[in-house]
């Protein structure tokens, strides 16, 4: 055997003796606050990704639940690769997506759920009455869902060159403390972009009345929570992902199964006591509330934020904005 076969054998020989590269053993997650994310919250409680990643051969992994106020620290963490997955509105994965070039995208839609737009300023009678006397908390400005559903709205009602006109009356709250403010009457704020179960109790607020929900402006049921992940996340580490995928699945289906059950898991992860197992039931059991993989309006938002150019690239149909787990369902 001559020297030179005998280096490239030893080569070949030394790599199949490696190790295969390991998958990290860490998963830091990201939400927001609410109802629509329970599903997380079974996860968690349920130890759901631990229990895939065991039965997938994986050793053990730490799943780190992280709770932010909006979506900018999300979008950041996630194309540094602080965070893993990220629960964020479908706006926030339509913008990473762009700016990334695709390369972070859609895990699969969580919540269709409505957001309703609300005020306490008895002048506003319409959308058509707010003016700068106005504060609408929103969890970000300019990229948050309820932002760009107040973009849509202002397009829809004076055109698209006008969309950009609501911007000035949004404040950057969560939905705890835009609902402090609000009941308070703090920071000027009179006015809040909401969701359950903050807006079942800023209802019940003296002169606080409904203005219209994201249902209204787009047309129908609607995604407003998306898990997104990398492209790199995910080609390096394909059982966690998986993992993940699948206890989402599964904490999606044992709340639909049971969602008296799945209320009672929501005060105690919350920590809500403003609310009892009934209030939540409520919510999560309306017709116009669901907890499901499949897409909704994703699409459509999409083309308003290129039409408008939040968003440079266009995707041709839903499914480019999302990885091949969700492909196949019926989404838009």
């Amino acid at each position: 055997m001559s020297c030179f076969t005998r280096i490239v054998v030893a080569t070949v020989l030394a790599a199949l003796a490696l190790p295969a590269s390991a998958e990290s053993s860490e998963i830091n997650v990201a939400q927001q606050y609410g109802v629509s994310f329970l599903p997380l919250m079974v996860m968690e409680r349920e130890k759901l990704v631990e229990k895939h990643a065991k039965a997938a051969g994986l050793a053990e992994v730490k799943v780190n639940w992280v709770k932010v106020a909006g979506p900018s620290v999300m979008n950041d963490g996630v194309i540094s690769g602080a965070l893993q997955f990220i629960a964020v509105g479908a706006p926030s994965m339509i913008t990473l997506w762009d700016k990334t070039g695709g390369q972070v995208k859609g895990v699969s839609a969580m919540t269709t759920y409505p957001l309703y737009l609300i005020t306490r300023n008895p002048s506003v009678k319409s959308v058509r009455d707010l003016s700068d006397q106005d504060k609408i908390a929103v969890p970000s400005i300019k990229v948050s869902t309820q932002a760009i559903m107040l973009q849509m709205l202002a397009a829809k009602e004076y055109g698209d060159a006008s969309w950009a006109r609501f911007d000035p009356y949004t404040v950057a709250l969560s939905h705890p403390d835009a609902l402090l403010a609000l009941t308070n009457n703090t920071a000027g704020v009179n006015g809040h972009f909401t969701s359950s179960p903050f807006y079942e109790q800023e209802a019940k607020l003296p002169s606080v009345h409904l203005l219209t929900t994201n249902y209204e402006i787009l047309g129908g049921p609607a995604t407003a929570v998306v898990i997104a992940a990398s492209a790199k996340y995910r080609d390096a580490n394909p059982k966690s992902y998986k993992a993940f995928f699948d206890a989402l699945k599964e904490a999606i289906d044992t709340i639909n199964k049971d969602k008296r059950a799945a209320a009672k898991v929501y005060l105690e992860q919350a920590r809500d006591t403003k609310d009892t197992v009934e209030d939540i039931y409520g919510m999560i059991s309306a017709k116009d509330y669901a907890y499901t993989l499949t897409p909704q309006k994703v699409f459509k938002t999409a083309q308003f934020m290129n039409r408008i150019g939040t968003v440079k690239n266009k995707p041709a149909q839903w499914t480019e904005l999302f990885f091949p787990e969700v492909q196949g369902l019926q989404g838009d």
